[in-house]
């Protein structure tokens, strides 16, 4: 008798270890739910003579991360043809010959991994890889962002390059007027989490 209740004593333990492990791995995972209204995406493009500042809109995001193993999924979406600079003619020929956003309508960010560590509440500095998908071609691409996080949302601020012309895009240069053959990107996002 005694050492049947033994074994129901052990197996219950095993059985209360095994839910609290479980648990514990389920609350690893975050769901990151991006507010397109409270994030900005800026680009400046230099020229010899002065830089062109414009903004592009963000669509949706969602993300998962997984603190522990550095696994990130999900999506980030840019509407490719609401960039702007504050020049008409300058913006037309962007979306027509550049971007051809017609054609490409969506700039999307699909990350696969992070490397560092996002802490519950508090600030990091994070590498993010993924695929970075523009004018129809896909890239390989790590950004660097500044992460903070707290018990219901997060922000981020990342910044990187675009080498447009190295990707198949082209170069808008005339005979008069020189412009870098690389964009940079500012993005400040913010949203919310559900552990």
């Amino acid at each position: 008798m005694a050492r049947t209740s033994s074994a129901s004593r052990a197996a219950v333990a095993a059985v209360l270890l095994l839910g609290v492990a479980t648990e514990s791995a389920g609350a690893q995972s975050a769901s990151l739910q991006l507010d397109p209204q409270q994030t900005t995406v800026r680009f400046t493009l230099s020229d010899v003579i002065h830089t062109v500042r414009g903004t592009f809109r963000v669509e949706r995001g969602s993300l998962t991360l997984d603190p522990v193993t550095g696994a990130f999924h999900g999506e980030i979406v840019v509407d490719a043809a609401s960039g702007q600079s504050g020049n008409g003619m300058r913006d037309r020929k962007m979306h027509r010959e550049v971007l051809e956003s017609e054609r490409f309508p969506e700039i999307v960010f699909r990350p696969d991994h992070l490397e560092g560590t996002v802490p519950p509440e508090g600030r990091s500095t994070v590498r993010v890889h993924g695929i970075f998908n523009i004018h129809g071609t896909e890239h390989e691409l790590t950004i660097p962002a500044q992460v903070a996080t707290f018990p219901d949302h997060w922000t981020a601020a990342l910044h990187f390059s675009i080498p447009y012309v190295k990707w198949g895009m082209k170069n808008p240069s005339t005979l008069f007027l020189r412009v870098s053959e690389s964009v940079d990107i500012d993005m400040n996002a913010t949203g919310t989490i559900k552990r």
